[in-house]
């Protein structure tokens, strides 16, 4: 038990602290919008990794060569809804600045400006648009089952491996809420209307370089 407890925490922080797009995202929600937002998609991320650990856990290899043919399309579709997303987030960034500053009026059909970076609506939808976004890289399971296989923690052993499972859960919800924490102190340093632009532009931007490197690198 404590190999597969040791193994999952290991597995979980080694998936989750590459910084990428949805790291940068988390840290946008949470420095632009608040708390809670960050932590819903923070809570969505680490939802995802933990599906991938128990397909990973059930199906080990055969699961990865399954989804492997399918990688290259995934990836695609994750570049575009990400790059959707980081343009909605600078046109809500500069909408933002411009209604702080006076510089005219909001687009109402755009929704608050607080909210415009991030996916829309409530808490619960950014949990499960992060869930969803996150499914989308196969190489998550790809990544979790060859650590199943390498330390033979497979369907025979349910008991070890839910642990493997809940240990990959746990460390990769406590990568993420820490970047979401990041991105709250982030906010408590920018507090003017310059630095949430900044703050909006350079996440954004981040998000849409990493979007097009995804297609780019193919």
């Amino acid at each position: 038990m404590t190999d597969a407890l040791l193994s999952g925490l290991l597995a979980g922080y080694g998936i989750a602290m590459p910084v990428g797009a949805i790291s940068v995202m988390i840290v946008t929600l949470a420095s632009r919008v608040s708390l809670g937002r960050g932590m819903a998609a923070a809570l969505g991320v680490a939802t995802a990794d933990g599906l991938y650990a128990l397909a990973a856990m059930l199906g080990g290899a055969a699961v990865a060569r399954l989804v492997t043919p399918a990688a290259g399309y995934l990836e695609l579709l994750a570049a575009g809804v990400l790059a959707v997303l980081a343009v909605r987030g600078l046109r809500g960034a500069l909408r933002a600045y411009r209604h702080e500053r006076g510089g005219g009026p909001e687009d109402p059909a755009a929704g608050p400006p607080s909210a415009s970076s991030s996916p829309p609506g409530s808490p619960w939808r950014t949990y499960t648009a992060l869930v969803g976004l996150t499914l989308l890289n196969p190489l998550t399971v790809v990544y979790f089952g060859a650590l199943v296989v390498g330390g033979r923690t497979g369907p025979g052993s349910l008991g070890p491996g839910l642990v493997f499972v809940l240990a990959a859960f746990a460390a990769s919800a406590s990568w993420q809420a820490l970047l979401a924490s990041g991105g709250v102190l982030l906010r408590r340093v920018l507090t003017g209307s310059r630095g949430r632009l900044v703050t909006g532009l350079a996440g954004n931007a981040v998000v849409l370089g990493l979007a097009v490197r995804l297609v780019w690198s193919r």
